[in-house]
């Protein structure tokens, strides 16, 4: 029952160019993920009470023209027609 244990620390090799590149890209890309999650939460800070929604509703300048319809050129026409044909 005389067993030795080593309790000596085990020996860990020298990190490489690769594994310190690998170590700092994981930490940057923490901090991204942290920064990325936090602008989410966050509000933006706003320069006025009103919110943006009733801002653009009040502004009569803003109203949208109505588009008209577009109306397929005349070689699409010529296309359908030729099919009609055969």
């Amino acid at each position: 029952m005389a067993t030795e244990f080593d309790l000596s620390p085990p020996e860990v090799p020298e990190p490489t160019f690769f594994d310190n590149i690998l170590c700092y890209g994981l930490f940057l890309g923490a901090i991204f993920q942290i920064i990325c999650i936090l602008s989410i939460l966050l509000p933006p800070p706003s320069k006025s009470s009103e919110p943006e929604w009733e801002q653009t509703e009040s502004k009569p300048s803003d109203v949208t023209k109505k588009q008209k319809p577009t109306t397929p050129s005349s070689g699409k026409k010529a296309k359908k027609e030729s099919k009609k044909k055969r």
